[in-house]
């Protein structure tokens, strides 16, 4: 049973602690010509200019 980010148990007994998202893995390549290496790019070369 859950109930607002609480869980109780077969005992009656509450969860104080949040429960776990689920994980997942970002499957985007990192690598090359991308947004992502883009935007580091230009961030990294503001701050050389600052």
């Amino acid at each position: 049973m859950t109930n607002r980010g609480f869980t109780i148990n077969e005992r009656g007994q509450l969860n104080r602690f949040a429960i776990e998202p689920k994980v997942y893995i970002d499957q985007t390549s990192r690598t090359g010509f991308t947004e992502y290496a883009e935007k580091v790019n230009g961030r990294l070369a503001m701050i050389g200019f600052v």
